[in-house]
């Protein structure tokens, strides 16, 4: 490897670009990293990770759980036990972004080849889309409540609207929508300051909101002491298999791309230590909070409310409402851009590199992010978790144990990085298409989800992103070893 310098901490970088520069897999928004450009600290993981832990939507995660029946301890233990499965995929890919400091797409070229790498990329950024509508319309419902709170009427102000919503409503998604755009065509060192202030800040706000429900509830004991529906193991079972499917694919997306961070990152123990710290452990916290919280919404106002903008807009002192609503839109804001516009920017971008950058890229998102109409994918809890969770995980679940199986297990973590960028090297199979990818991951996609056509096939629906994982790895994994499956 003659254009490859390895470094005695084992990071990888190109010597000479020259080669890789005028191929047209390249873009400087795709390139490796250099050794020394790769800053990000333990601190700025666990900051990531904090920040896009604290969130509306991991808030929902617990109440939309208890909604469906479960009591406190059940859901804190789901949220908790999905979270440490999910961290396993998410370390495994991450090592290969600070080894080579190449993003997801980059990476995915090794396994599914130059131009089927698209395949991956693709179906991860169009799911990424679908999570920046989610987020974006979650950050103007926060800002339409921090505005009523300061100008009386506002509801109503420009009319009644359309669709269901006031006029203002539409304006505050766009102005939330406009805000996460500002933000990335300022760049990734913006994203990494804004992290690292959003993280604490977030906290400490979420905490306040729990002791004034804690003392509005009379106490942490009569919010635990709520019972569920599910006392049973019969019960418990049907709703548990998919709710723990559905915490594994709430984080499965950035279990494949978070190469797109970790290539900044200064070694392997600095990125593993911030995600092993900080991920289970965030998770598990904020979750816990907004179990108790929405406990707290039975015995104050008589029914559950699971959405905590709804919460706080009850709430009768304009300050108070003002605050935390400024609160939700930092924390979704934060996690938004992190989580939903870095990978499918790049995605985009992999797709075609000459022609669209990673600010395309995040304009495009933000676009396919209306397409999908969030407000109706937020219309209730059983919707977001069983339907949307569940139903993409299968997906990334095959494209995950694709990737894996082809770095640890085929190639045991050696990448030829320059023949990454070039169209004619390693990597470029059959017209650039590694078909026993696609194979694989087919066949992972088809079992995941065959049980929402044979009902014969239902319960694997269940367990959708184990079972794609599964099918996928282990077919890939075989099908490598046979003649011509390994590019070197």
């Amino acid at each position: 490897m003659p254009n490859e310098r390895r470094h005695p901490d084992g990071r990888i970088e190109l010597v000479d670009t020259t080669a890789i520069e005028r191929s047209p897999l390249y873009n400087r928004d795709l390139a490796p990293v250099p050794v020394a450009e790769r800053r990000w600290t333990t601190y700025n993981y666990a900051a990531l990770w904090i920040s896009m832990a604290h969130c509306i939507p991991t808030y929902m995660l617990a109440s939309g759980l208890m909604a469906s029946g479960m009591n406190w301890w059940q859901a804190v233990l789901t949220i908790l036990l999905g979270n440490l499965i999910v961290l396993i995929p998410i370390l495994l890919n991450s090592h290969a972004g600070t080894r080579y400091g190449i993003p997801f797409p980059v990476f995915a070229r090794a396994a599914y080849g130059t131009l089927g790498s698209n395949l991956p990329a693709l179906l991860r950024a169009l799911v990424a889309c679908g999570w920046f509508g989610i987020q974006a319309w979650i950050g103007g419902e926060a800002l339409f409540t921090f505005f009523a709170s300061l100008i009386p009427g506002w509801a109503n102000l420009l009319g009644p609207g359309f669709g269901g919503h006031t006029i203002t409503q539409w304006l505050c998604f766009l102005l939330f929508w406009g805000i996460n755009l500002y933000i990335i065509y300022r760049g990734m060192d913006l994203l990494r300051r804004v992290e690292n202030w959003a993280a604490p800040f977030v906290l400490v706000m979420t905490t306040i909101l729990l002791i004034w429900a804690v003392r509005k509830a009379g106490g942490i004991g009569p919010l635990l002491s709520e019972p569920g529906r599910l006392n049973s193991f019969s019960t418990f079972l049907p709703v548990f298999a998919p709710s723990l499917t559905a915490m594994v694919g709430f984080w499965a997306t950035l279990s494949l791309n978070m190469p797109d961070f970790t290539r900044f990152g200064r070694g392997q123990r600095e990125q593993m230590l911030g995600q092993v710290v900080a991920l289970p452990t965030t998770m598990t916290v904020f979750a816990a909070m907004g179990v108790m919280i929405t406990s707290a919404t039975v015995l104050i106002y008589g029914k559950v409310i699971w959405d905590p903008i709804q919460l706080v807009g009850r709430f009768q002192a304009p300050v108070v409402v003002a605050i935390s609503m400024f609160t939700a839109v930092v924390a979704t804001l934060a996690v938004n851009i992190a989580a939903n516009v870095v990978s499918p920017a790049n995605d985009f971008a992999n797709a075609f590199p000459r022609l669209i950058s990673f600010r395309t890229g995040g304009l495009l998102t933000g676009l396919l992010g209306i397409a999908v109409r969030p407000w109706r994918l937020l219309a209730d809890p059983s919707g977001y978790i069983f339907a949307w969770l569940v139903g993409y995980s299968g997906g990334l679940g095959s494209i995950a144990g694709v990737l894996i199986a082809d770095y640890w297990v085929v190639r045991h973590r050696e990448l030829q990085l320059e023949d990454l960028y070039l169209p004619q090297g390693a990597y470029r199979y059959r017209g650039g298409w590694n078909w026993k990818a696609v194979v694989a991951t087919l066949a992972g996609c088809v079992l995941a989800w065959g049980g929402l056509v044979a009902p014969l096939l239902r319960p694997l629906y269940d367990y959708a992103w184990f079972v794609g994982f599964a099918v996928a790895f282990g077919l890939y994994a075989l099908l490598m070893r046979q003649p011509g499956g390994v590019k070197r």
